[in-house]
């Protein structure tokens, strides 16, 4: 069985209609700090080995493993599969608030073609991790694997608050939830 560590990125300098890529603002990068000095203090509490990390190949989540990877002396590997949400070709910036604001009120049954084969590729990539992980990642790739695991139609079935921790089993290619990170304490929408 393979245990996988799902972190939410830290807090972004910009919003999913303002930037294509922003980075962590300067709260970001203080939660990202916290994340790593907890998660790693509480792995070495445990007589825990540190873990490969990946990382989705965007700035903030980018920047927000790169506390853990300086802790434990590593260099994360990129993972396009754990990729945020690819939004519809042609979408300017301002339109991609309310698409995906629409969008997570749905269930998975009416996504288009595009954004199924996005979900599918990201669980292949969860079911085939070799070995257990810290995987830095997006607010709805954390939904999908969540979702897989209840079984859940929904695209949105969680609201993981920046820098928490979801840890999921894989186990002949089934996912299940241990521990579902830390929530929003208000909604996305």
């Amino acid at each position: 069985m393979t245990h996988l560590y799902l972190v939410r990125h830290g807090r972004a300098a910009a919003g999913f209609d303002a930037h294509l890529d922003p980075g962590l603002d300067a709260t970001g990068q203080a939660q990202a700090d916290r994340f790593a000095r907890d998660f790693a203090a509480a792995r070495q509490a445990a007589g825990a080995a540190a873990l490969p990390i990946l990382t989705s190949p965007l700035r903030r989540t980018q920047e927000t493993a790169a506390p853990l990877a300086a802790l434990w002396s590593a260099a994360p590997r990129i993972e396009p599969r754990v990729a945020e949400l690819p939004s519809p070709e042609g979408i300017g910036l301002a339109a991609r608030g309310p698409w995906i604001r629409d969008f997570l009120q749905g269930r998975w049954s009416d996504a288009d073609a595009g954004l199924l084969a996005w979900r599918d590729a990201l669980l292949a990539a969860l079911a085939a991790m070799p070995e257990d992980s810290v995987i830095f990642t997006h607010f709805i790739a954390i939904n999908v694997a969540v979702g897989a695991a209840a079984g859940a139609a929904e695209v949105m079935v969680s609201q993981p608050d920046h820098c928490s921790c979801t840890e999921i089993a894989v186990d002949g290619g089934r996912l299940t939830l241990l521990a579902e990170g830390r929530q929003l304490e208000t909604q996305v929408l």
